[in-house]
């Protein structure tokens, strides 16, 4: 599955594309009125494929408020984002988080991998645990008398600068979550103007067909999100559960685990794919890395000409995983993908 021959041309037109984009120092003051590219709407609808980026693309910048978060989108050039939970919520007024989740996401992701883990990182882990879930409960309490109307504000804020919002991805849809978490997990969705909500998916069958009936009910799909364990029958039985459940598709992930080509999957499931994350990474056989894209085996430039042929209209959301170069941040490479699916689509 690697990419064609002409891949050296191709990298190079996209490098063009970025060349000279300088890294944003401006500070930012937190008031909508004064976010600087409010004046210039961005547009990553490229020939009819939506690109899009999950907001945790940008969990390494300083600032992940509301307004911070709008501001890496628009630099980044996006107009459609998947919004993490955190975000939005902290904008209507939830309970503040006491654990740096910036700085244990690497080891939350080397457990979840299921990587060697040291005695201190075990440790480490132990402790974010405790204070997780000590932090999980105040949300819960929170999240049932929240002013779930202030939603309505972030969507207006993100809308008025050109960014539309169709997924949403809060921690509120897990099997331990009650019927009345979840409730208010899709109200908020709503209120954001999204027609999704994206959660891991459970691998559980009476969780899916709840969230699925659930969702439906209120007007919205569950994209169910998938790593390694992602396979051509990964969603059967979630989706034939409830119209209200579908996939959030991980292009880079299917090609790591080793399955079929891709595409074919997308031919056939492309009416329940309600978002597909992209990313560039290694087969097995070529080491699994999350690389620059251009540099691994996944068929990005095929997918992406596949959607345009085929007029596809579920978005294909930008997922920054791979190490960000020193000397660069989030929204810098956040750009260069931007502009590689612009090349990839002229």
């Amino acid at each position: 599955m690697k990419n064609h021959p002409t891949r050296r041309q191709f990298l190079g037109a996209t490098a063009a594309l970025v060349s000279g984009a300088a890294l944003s120092s401006n500070q930012l003051f937190g008031a909508p009125a004064l976010l600087r590219s409010l004046g210039d709407k961005p547009n990553s609808l490229i020939d009819g494929v939506q690109i899009g980026v999950i907001t945790y693309s940008f969990r390494d910048m300083p600032d992940q408020s509301a307004e911070a978060t709008l501001q890496y989108v628009l630099d980044s050039g996006i107009s459609a984002i998947e919004l993490m939970g955190g975000p939005a919520e902290s904008f209507v007024g939830a309970p503040k988080n006491s654990v740096d989740m910036k700085s244990v996401f690497p080891l939350m992701r080397k457990r979840f991998e299921k990587q060697e883990l040291t005695e201190d990182e075990n440790k480490q882990l132990a402790e974010v645990d405790t204070k997780m879930k000590a932090y999980r409960q105040e949300m819960t309490k929170w999240r049932l008398s929240a002013p779930i109307n202030k939603f309505e504000q972030v969507r207006k804020m993100y809308n008025q600068a050109g960014v539309k919002i169709y997924g949403f991805k809060p921690d509120t849809f897990g099997i331990q979550s009650s019927d009345a978490e979840i409730e208010y997990g899709l109200r908020a969705a709503k209120m954001l103007g999204a027609n999704q909500v994206t959660v891991e998916h459970p691998g559980n069958d009476a969780h899916t067909l709840k969230l699925g009936t659930m969702a439906h009910k209120q007007g919205l799909r569950v994209g169910y999100h998938g790593h390694e364990q992602q396979t051509p029958t990964f969603w059967d039985t979630a989706l034939a559960q409830s119209p209200g459940n579908a996939i959030n598709f991980d292009l880079g992930h299917y090609v790591a685990a080793g399955n079929p080509d891709p595409l074919v999957f997308i031919k056939q499931k492309h009416d329940r794919i309600a978002s597909m994350h992209i990313k560039d990474r290694q087969t097995a056989d070529h080491g699994k890395g999350n690389l620059p894209w251009g540099q691994g085996d996944t068929p990005l430039l095929q997918v992406l000409k596949l959607m345009r042929e085929q007029k596809y209209t579920f978005p294909a959301t930008v997922e920054l995983e791979y190490q960000i170069p020193q000397g660069s941040n989030a929204v810098a490479e956040v750009k260069k993908c931007v502009a590689f699916c612009r090349n990839a689509l002229s």
